[in-house]
């Protein structure tokens, strides 16, 4: 279990962690020189049954707010320091007011300097404390009056403190500490202290340092200053880290990680919670996150949601607590729990969006959050994992109960997908009305077509879903619905007995053959449409047809080229077909225009390799 104290400068923190503990937690020769706490001060009291409670000593001297914010993160319980002489003061308020933003830990109020004042004082002082612990949230926070020296009340907070029992621990989370010091020690090598958010390690384990992307294993374990083979969220712990880093590489505010991410977070929604109002509803803000702290900008969308665009990224995970403070670092402006762990640039005052983040806002769980997620949009399985901080077994089983559609690595759900392949078909069907004369579409052309704004990876799978299930159907790389099904009537089969024959390797127009077989050019149109849609002939221009093997021949060396990494413009088609360059323009024409390539400047590059393939059903 983790203690941390809080209160104004020279209120006895040091001093009552001492009388409890028997440690003086002042450890920098700058803090005995001056009588005052500057940086995080550890001490450990191990408990009769075996349990070590852990105190963390913050400075309560508003120069030094960065480092007391930097020791309040993954607390499980905030001691209040009050001295009886002064009372409540500016640093009491301003410390109460971050616990407060920082997830609001239960409190106990310690009122030190007993011995320097008489009972009435003690009395005012206790109802100042509990009329601001109140106001702030804790409406029952127990007090204790002590006195460091004459040790007055001391074990009585002591039976106290020794009688809370730290939350339950969470399985299913990925190990995550917060770097506040990182050292070498003679014989041990480099050692990185911090608080572990969530999750557990043990000696042997792989962590990432995050802002250098490393793999680091650990050699060895202290946890609330014992050393174990397995240490957990919510302990002090200090890893003995072997892999390829200084000391100098290691700052305070790093992480270590279960799993490696390489980019952190410079984007990002939260549910906002002020304590004044915003001069403006977008300005330069100081932020305050665990061990780290960077600047950023601060725009509110509405009320209670904003966005946070960061200087420097932070390795963020959602429901994480951010403290804000103001341009020059001298006033709190409120607090944020992340909500979207990665924003995104344009469009986040459309009212969908907003309504879906007070969704997210409203979720409670893990489970109320997924279904959100999957609600809106799809979802990486890796990103999910990360932004709730789960590990795989963890986010299968809240999975499960949701059934989302999975398309390779992302996710959706059931209802989102139905709607999906809904457009599919309506596009499809359309797209048949339009052009009776092709065989159906293809796979990338139908996304544009049906799902322009769709993430283009996950379209491919609904689609194979659908062939899958009948739904949809493709002959040589082409899409169409399971009735579209063209065939010759006997007088047509007849015909094309005659035309077929007329085709070699060169592109026929359609008033050639009727001239060539003296028919009615209608009929021949007519014919040859529906010879297309069977898939023998195909038109690059209108009224002008390739069989459909010769169309296959081509697109075999657009992919060859495509395979050696080059592209193809009509100049080299004409050359290595020995086409004109009319002819040559209108087959690559035709090519763009079926979302066989794509044209960028004179060059034409594949684009959907699955088209005018004979071997797909």
């Amino acid at each position: 279990m983790i203690i941390a104290t809080a209160g104004h400068v020279d209120h006895g923190k040091t001093a009552l962690l001492q009388a409890l503990t028997g440690v003086d937690a002042d450890r920098l020769p700058e803090e005995k020189r001056r009588g005052m706490t500057i940086d995080l001060g550890y001490a450990y009291w191990p408990q009769p049954d075996g349990r070590t409670l852990g105190f963390i000593d913050v400075p309560g001297h508003e120069k030094f707010l960065a480092n007391m914010l930097a020791g309040i993160g993954g607390i499980h319980h905030a001691l209040l320091v009050v001295a009886c002489d002064d009372g409540v003061m500016p640093q009491t308020r301003e410390h109460l007011q971050l616990l407060s933003l920082a997830g609001q830990p239960p409190l106990s109020v310690a009122l030190t300097k007993a011995d320097r004042v008489d009972a009435a004082r003690i009395a005012e002082v206790q109802q100042q404390v509990a009329q601001l612990t109140q106001q702030l949230g804790w409406p029952a926070a127990a007090q204790f009056v002590t006195s460091s020296h004459t040790l007055q009340g001391i074990e009585t907070l002591r039976q106290h403190l020794s009688s809370l029992n730290a939350p339950a621990f969470e399985p299913g989370r990925r190990f995550r500490l917060a770097i506040d010091r990182a050292f070498t020690l003679k014989g041990t090598g480099l050692v990185v202290t911090g608080t572990a958010l969530s999750g557990e390690v043990r000696v042997g384990d792989t962590l990432w340092l995050s802002s250098l992307n490393l793999p680091l294993r650990v050699r060895a374990l202290h946890a609330q200053n014992q050393p174990v083979t397995r240490a957990q969220a919510g302990e002090r712990i200090a890893l003995n880290i072997v892999g390829d880093v200084e000391k100098a590489q290691i700052t305070r505010g790093e992480w270590l990680l279960a799993q490696p991410r390489p980019a952190g977070t410079q984007r990002l929604i939260v549910a906002l919670r002020l304590l004044q109002p915003l001069k403006t509803a977008s300005q330069p803000v100081h932020l305050h996150h665990a061990a780290s702290h960077v600047t950023g900008r601060l725009t509110q969308l509405t009320n209670d949601v904003a966005e946070l665009v960061l200087s420097q990224p932070l390795w963020l995970a959602e429901n994480d607590r951010i403290i804000i403070r103001d341009s020059n670092a001298q006033h709190t402006l409120g607090g944020g729990r992340v909500l979207l762990c990665d924003s995104k640039k344009r469009g986040k005052r459309q009212p969908d969006y907003l309504q879906w983040l007070q969704q997210l806002a409203a979720a409670r769980d893990d489970s109320a959050s997924l279904q959100a997620h999957l609600a809106y949009q799809p979802a990486a399985y890796d990103e999910l994992g990360w932004a709730r901080q789960l590990t795989a077994p963890a986010l299968d089983a809240l999975l499960l109960p949701l059934n989302p559609v999975r398309l390779g690595t992302s996710l959706m759900s059931d209802t989102m997908a139905s709607a999906w392949q809904q457009r599919l078909r309506e596009a499809l069907s359309a797209f048949h009305q339009q052009h009776p004369e092709l065989p159906g579409i293809g796979h990338d052309r139908l996304r544009r077509v049906a799902l322009p704004h769709a993430p283009a990876p996950l379209v491919p799978g609904l689609i194979d879903q659908m062939l899958a299930q009948g739904e949809l159907r493709q002959k040589q790389g082409w899409l169409h619905l399971p009735d579209f099904a063209p065939r010759f009537n006997p007088q047509e089969a007849t015909l094309w007995q005659q035309v077929e024959p007329l085709f070699s390797d060169q592109p026929l127009w359609v008033r050639d053959i009727a001239d060539a077989l003296q028919q009615d050019e209608e009929q021949i149109r007519g014919l040859l449409l529906t010879a297309a849609r069977l898939g023998h002939i195909t038109a690059i221009v209108r009224d002008r047809y390739y069989r459909s093997a010769q169309i296959q021949i081509f697109a075999d060396l657009i992919r060859q080229r495509a395979a050696a990494g080059g592209s193809t413009s009509a100049a080299d088609f004409r050359n290595q077909l020995g086409t004109g360059r009319k002819v040559a323009v209108q087959i690559l024409e035709f090519f763009d225009r079926s979302g066989f390539t794509r044209r960028r400047g004179n060059d034409h590059l594949l684009r959907d390799a699955r088209l005018f393939t004979p071997s797909a059903a």
